[in-house]
């Protein structure tokens, strides 16, 4: 008969953890005498990151006393105590591998349902001081469970766990932990997975991806974890793009058009994604690594880019200084996930200054099929002197039937005609949404400065449009992920203290940095991108959860540890990688 050893809580602590200060509830102590189950929490208990731990299906963590003797025996630990493992309730019996998803149990006058197996992350590790333990945990089958409160009550140590009800669908909680986290995904199983009432929403949207990405894109790696900003992978490496015109956009914006020299085709580019050119640097041995959307109409001819030429932009300026028409550059495939999704509903465009280029390249794409779709475009810029693709921007619009077109100057210039060259002057707000009429349920692409990006999120929001609604383009890195880590200041991306001259050199295309490789101080190439600020995601760091997933934009790498499932070709895990030699990431 199956028991209740142990009822263990705890509140959030602030913890050290490599230099960091980690806000966690791994912490857990057994509960004297009776304790109240309510339906997010047991009285006394907390969790410190709530995106990834706590709430109503994720309520009560459980674990059992013969995984524990399994670890004790397997880690070579002594001193195990309950509730280390993080766990809610310590149990005797009820495994992984005989628990299914849906089970309903009565614990003292109490009664729950198990809703989804364990998603470990970098805090068991710490806890357990072992940091291969997110790894260990899921791929030895015994990740333990979660219960949902269906009657809130009262539990104590010593209950008996009485089965009480059942899924019609019969998986185990080792099953879907498997089904999800290795390199097998029969499509049968999934969708008996999806047909488990009781199965959390997180999980059901993982199987839900994985599916339709088998038939959408197969071999596409696993889109069940892979997170949007490597949904679209491309094949790593540079090839040779002849320049075939080079156009002044306005005073500081330079376009350039390519095209292959062998008359080749090239890769198809989604409309918003972005390309990385290898640049050589005048002064120095290494090459210079930059993104630049794509701003000009779909095409499997020609690419164009369009450039800011910053005071001070090393890029920029040898791409002014350096490059004719007639040059060569070398250009990755085509990549990135802020693109223009299919459908008929409202789209809104909204950038300010060289944002313009990728959702330029989404008008184009609309244009070009004369969409019927409802399309603003808003953009706000200095004055007319900068301000790129006017008259092609006007042009464009006009192909559409249903269109509005908002430009805002926030220095006119004394030439400069209302009506003529923009609407207002100022800036774009809320108020101007209000104006325009932009509806709760249009889809937003939103790409330009930081701070204008993030007035123009706060004003999209009180305006009533959904989070999910507003996809956003990071030209210098992406929105990091570090899960719990409270307290860090927002560093701009810079070396290593310690950068050597020798080892293979990393670089992250997307921050501007190349730094070398040294296998004695770092043990991934997450590690070296800390140690430089580059923006990253992560949450277990043992190659188990995706977060980490980036573009390999050339190079190749090796796993240690081995991931439990690989991510697609042209995609990297940088939580468990190292370079094998120079390599190009997407971050």
């Amino acid at each position: 008969m199956a028991r209740l050893l142990s009822v263990n809580v705890g509140l959030p602590r602030d913890i050290e953890w490599k230099g960091r200060t980690v806000h966690t509830a791994i912490w857990k102590d057994p509960v004297r005498g009776r304790c109240r189950v309510g339906r997010l929490n047991l009285e006394g208990d907390g969790q410190g990151d709530l995106a990834g731990h706590g709430g109503e299906q994720r309520a009560v963590f459980v674990y059992q006393i013969e995984s524990y003797r399994f670890w004790q025996e397997h880690l070579k630990k002594t001193g195990v105590v309950h509730g280390q493992f993080g766990e809610n309730f310590t149990i005797e019996g009820l495994p992984d591998d005989a628990v299914c998803i849906g089970d309903r149990y009565q614990i003292g006058n109490a009664l729950f349902e198990v809703t989804q197996p364990r998603v470990t992350c970098y805090r068991v590790g710490i806890r357990m001081n072992e940091p291969r333990m997110p790894a260990l945990l899921t791929s030895s089958g015994r990740p333990g469970f979660y219960f949902r409160v269906l009657q809130e009550g009262v539990v104590c140590a010593g209950d008996e766990i009485v089965k009480v009800g059942e899924a019609e669908e019969r998986m185990t909680v080792a099953e879907i932990n498997a089904l999800l986290y290795s390199p097998n995904h029969p499509r049968d199983r999934m969708e008996r997975a999806l047909r488990i009432e009781a199965l959390s929403p997180g999980w059901r949207s993982s199987f839900e991806a994985l599916l339709q990405s088998q038939t959408t894109a197969p071999g596409s790696g696993n889109a069940g974890l892979a997170p949007a900003s490597a949904a679209h992978p491309a094949a790593p490496g540079f090839r040779p793009l002849a320049v075939t015109a080079i156009d002044q956009e306005s005073a500081d914006v330079l376009s350039l058009t390519m095209r292959s020299p062998d008359g080749q085709p090239l890769p198809t580019a989604l409309p918003g994604q972005y390309v990385v050119l290898r640049l050589p640097w005048p002064t120095e041995g290494t090459p210079l690594f930059r993104s630049y959307s794509l701003s000009g109409p779909p095409s499997t001819e020609r690419y164009r880019i369009s450039v800011k030429i910053e005071p001070n932009g090393v890029a920029g300026t040898y791409l002014r200084e350096h490059v004719r028409v007639g040059d060569a550059l070398d250009v990755s495939a085509p990549r990135g996930s802020f693109i223009l999704q299919s459908g008929e509903g409202p789209v809104v465009l909204l950038s300010a200054g060289i944002g313009a280029t990728p959702v330029l390249a989404m008008l184009h794409a609309l244009a070009a099929v004369r969409s019927t779709r409802q399309v603003w475009w808003l953009h706000a810029a200095r004055d007319r002197q900068h301000h790129p693709f006017a008259a092609e921007v006007c042009h464009l619009m006009l192909t559409l039937t249903n269109r509005r077109s908002y430009v805002c100057y926030s220095r006119p210039g004394s030439s400069d005609k209302m009506s003529g060259n923009f609407d207002a002057t100022g800036h774009l707000s809320r108020s101007v949404f209000d104006e325009v009429g932009i509806p709760r349920e249009a889809e937003v692409y939103l790409c330009g400065p930081t701070r204008f990006m993030a007035d123009m999120k706060e004003a999209l929001a009180t305006s009533g449009v959904a989070p999910e609604r507003i996809h956003v383009e990071l030209f210098n890195g992406s929105e990091s992920m570090t899960p719990g880590v409270v307290g860090a200041a927002r560093r701009i991306p810079h070396l290593p203290i310690d950068d050597a001259n020798t080892g293979p050199l990393v670089s992250f295309a997307r921050s501007g940095i190349a730094a070398h490789w040294k296998a004695s101080t770092y043990q991934s190439i997450l590690e070296l991108a800390e140690a430089c600020d580059v923006p990253v995601r992560w949450s277990c760091r043992t190659g188990v959860c995706h977060n980490c997933e980036s573009g390999l934009v050339s190079g190749a790498v090796v796993y240690g540890p081995e991931p439990l499932d690989k991510p697609t070709e042209g995609n990297v895990l940088v939580c468990c990688s190292q370079p094998i030699h120079d390599v190009v990431i997407d971050l």
